[in-house]
């Protein structure tokens, strides 16, 4: 069971903090971008007014459900105390499913920040969390297979690749393969 209310967690240059309403206008330029939605499976575009904001309003109630815990990415500002400071580069998350001690990861990051490590880094921290905290058994996670920097980074953080269906997601109007990554609790790999 999730620890309430959702905490804010921390690594070396991120913070990983709940959204707030405060965020949707960073988060509909960011994930609005073409280039970031057509490289994840549930981001639409165009990504219109209000969206995000009616996004960020469902977090608080599935955290709270058991059902996905939600974190703003943020890149933390030197010297700065509060939980809220810093910028604004992508989201990653935990869907959960308790009953089986399992959860999906998944993430996006904004284009501008693209090649700095920061989803790596973010994706160490929620498998820590979700072993450490949640007291989960297994993670996973998948990506479209014309999208290999998000294969590298599951394998960066010692995800291991299970294989690909084929044909398995539907972005604009194309059928697609998607690659599947996991880890347990267990796996030397594990944070």
């Amino acid at each position: 069971m999730p620890l309430l209310p959702q905490p804010t967690l921390q690594t070396a240059r991120l913070r990983l903090r709940p959204y707030v309403l405060g965020d949707a206008a960073d988060v509909q330029r960011l994930a609005g971008d073409f280039a970031v939605a057509d490289t994840t499976q549930n981001i639409p575009h165009p990504y219109s007014d209000g969206m995000a904001e009616a996004w960020i309003a469902l977090h608080e109630d599935a955290y709270a459900n058991d059902d996905t815990a939600v974190f703003a990415m943020v890149v933390r500002d030197d010297g700065a105390d509060d939980d809220m400071s810093g910028t604004l580069i992508g989201s990653i998350t935990l869907r959960l499913e308790l009953d089986y001690r399992r959860a999906e990861l998944g993430y996006w990051v904004g284009k501008p920040f693209w090649g700095h490590g920061y989803a790596t880094e973010a994706t160490r921290k929620l498998l820590s969390f979700g072993f450490d905290q949640l007291g989960l058994h297994r993670i996973h996670a998948a990506h479209l297979t014309r999208n290999p920097a998000s294969g590298r980074v599951m394998q960066k953080a010692g995800m291991q690749f299970e294989g690909v269906r084929r044909g398995h997601a539907l972005k604009h109007g194309i059928f697609e393969d998607v690659a599947t990554y996991g880890i347990l609790r267990t796996d030397s790999r594990a944070p």
